[in-house]
């Protein structure tokens, strides 16, 4: 069987449906494959923020994001680690897409008011306005298609399938506590119970399942082909061009011809085993957060047709650190320690020599980046998190809510441990006793003076954001010292991969000379992380996603050359001024 088309893309993530939407939009025949029974890959698992610098929704919002700032940011946290001129490209182009996605498309982002970025104490940095969130979708306007959408994880709907944004966590967990949080509650839940008449979970979509929902009800307005359960089996590559694909779809091969390219956004290396051997770190679990279907099939075929994995990135990984609770039947839920209680004063972090290692509320990569060097030479990466009873009660522990309401269950689970003393919990998980003791009281002076000499806990703009304002000198100090104590095993695990393949400016992916392989193109997780493995800000991989996605469509459209931006300065600030106005 044979089929042809303009433009063959090949994964379902924000990155592959936002290149689909934005080659139809281009005027392009395109065809979307998806491996999986459903759309979202590791988006629709994810918080869904964009990083996206110097959009117009910046300047509508009141925040109003600096391109020039951005660059400056950039050029501080990525360093001398090369591609200057990549970023420079993505700086340009990140305006133009999202004001396509804007006016084009019901694809809707909100400007964050307070999001900063995650290398602190930077030139340039933002505290808002640089990070986009996914306005809430309404599932039930894709009808039966509803199903073809990767729901969240399990462990984080409540009722059996309702999404809860972040900042509504708070008074569902506490409805009665005000009038406000009842009915917060109610607007919430009364629409999920009547939601689940019709859908097998609720249909009021949030953060990257939002994201995910509206690009899907997009690609189905403008009649977009999508192939579930199709998966990538070969590039066909001839005379030094990717001219298209073989798919398998409905149990047979084929065979798609792709008049100006094929572009993959399969997820990255995902759950390949040889993959991981070869660009990741050893003591890792050989868990991912990745969907299982993503295993890493772009990289490897477009390797076999000689294309250069790039070797540049600073790591090849971008890390969550997360605590696992296995069920009796096998499932592990994972909980990824972002935001909700590392920064908090009164927990701190230390790994089996019962030392800090690290700024406990820096970034969750930056915190495992921390976690693996200072597990090195070790057979496994481990650190555990440690509070007093009192901490636990106020901001929770992973799976452990505020109110510690299920913290006798996950006691008796040996999800996390306890004990009266801090000698007793040492000995307990296998952590050297005199030494925790050492970390404990010498971290407890600093919660006095509220300046953390060691490690600097507290000492920038997003430190002290995901600290409690309620605690003063630093929201980020606290003291532990009212017993039981309690400690919790935390592991990096990938989000996502940054060692991709090679590519250019125009998301062309490059061979091992580093020229262009004709016809083959790369986004999202496929394509080599543009800030080198470093993690600048949230978003930072749906943004350079959906912004390489954007420039492949306008390149293979022919909009986009090599002599030619995107966007300049004069016409971005005229954009600006517009919104402004």
């Amino acid at each position: 069987m044979e089929k042809t088309v303009d433009l063959l893309v090949i994964g379902a993530g924000a990155a592959g449906m936002s290149a689909a939407l934005f080659g139809k939009l281009n005027n392009l025949d395109v065809l979307l494959c998806e491996k999986g029974t459903q759309v979202g890959g590791t988006t629709a698992t994810s918080g869904g923020t964009v990083w996206a610098p110097g959009s117009h929704l910046s300047v509508k919002a009141g925040v109003p994001d600096d391109i020039e700032q951005a660059r400056i940011f950039l050029k501080s946290v990525v360093g001398s680690r090369g591609g200057e001129h990549i970023r420079d490209a993505f700086l340009d182009s990140s305006p133009k897409m999202i004001l396509d996605l804007d006016e084009k498309t019901s694809v809707k982002l909100n400007a964050c008011l307070a999001h900063p970025d995650y290398v602190k104490n930077q030139p340039g940095e933002a505290f808002g306005g640089r990070a986009l969130a996914p306005a809430e979708f309404d599932g039930s306007l894709l009808g039966a298609d509803f199903k073809y959408v990767k729901p969240p994880r399990p462990e984080f709907m409540g009722l059996g399938g309702m999404m809860v944004n972040r900042n509504e966590l708070n008074a569902l967990l506490n409805p009665f506590s005000s009038g406000t949080n009842f009915m917060t509650t109610l607007k919430v839940v009364l629409p999920y119970f009547l939601s689940r008449l019709r859908f097998s979970r609720g249909t009021r979509l949030v953060m990257g399942n939002a994201l995910v929902g509206s690009l899907f009800y997009n690609l189905k307005q403008q009649q977009v082909p999508v192939w579930l359960q199709s998966p990538l089996q070969e590039l066909i590559y001839n005379n030094g061009e990717v001219v298209g694909a073989k798919i398998l779809h409905d149990q047979k091969i084929v065979t798609v011809k792709a008049r100006k390219g094929v572009v993959l956004a399969t997820g990255g290396v995902g759950w390949n085993k040889q993959l991981r051997k070869q660009l990741f770190p050893q003591g890792l679990i050989e868990d991912s957060l990745s969907p299982k279907s993503n295993t890493g099939d772009g990289l490897s075929l477009a390797k076999q047709i000689g294309a250069q994995i790039d070797p540049s990135v600073d790591s090849s990984v971008l890390y969550f650190p997360c605590s696992i609770h296995t069920h009796k039947n096998g499932y592990k839920a994972i909980w990824p320690h972002i935001i909700l209680d590392r920064a908090k004063p009164g927990v701190i972090a230390v790994n089996t020599d019962g030392k800090r290692f690290v700024n406990e509320s820096d970034s969750y990569h930056d915190f495992c980046m921390a976690q693996i060097k200072s597990n090195q030479g070790k057979e496994k990466v481990v650190s555990y998190l440690i509070c007093d009873h009192k901490s636990i009660q106020k901001y929770g522990l992973g799976f452990i809510l505020p109110s510690a309401k299920k913290l006798n269950y996950y006691l008796r689970e040996q999800y996390l441990f306890s004990a009266d003393n801090l000698d007793d919990l040492a000995k307990k998980v296998g952590i050297h006793a005199s030494q925790l003791k050492q970390t404990v009281d010498r971290y407890n002076s600093f919660a006095e003076s509220g300046v953390d000499p060691d490690f600097h806990k507290g000492s920038g703009v997003m430190n002290r954001f995901n600290g409690d304002p309620e605690i003063q000198p630093n929201p980020c100090l606290g003291r532990i010292e009212q017993g039981p104590f309690y400690a919790l095993p935390v592991t990096p695990m990938d989000c996502a991969s940054s060692g991709g393949l090679a590519g250019d400016e125009f998301g062309r992916v490059l061979d091992d000379q580093n020229q262009p392989i004709k016809g083959l193109f790369a986004c999202g997780n496929d394509l080599s992380s543009i800030f080198k493995g470093t993690y600048p800000g949230p978003g930072t991989t749906l943004g350079p996603g959906m912004v390489f996605a954007w420039r492949i469509a306008q390149f293979v459209s022919g909009k986009l050359n090599p002599h030619s931006s995107s966007i300049s300065t004069s016409q971005l600030n005229s954009t600006q001024e517009h919104v402004s106005a």
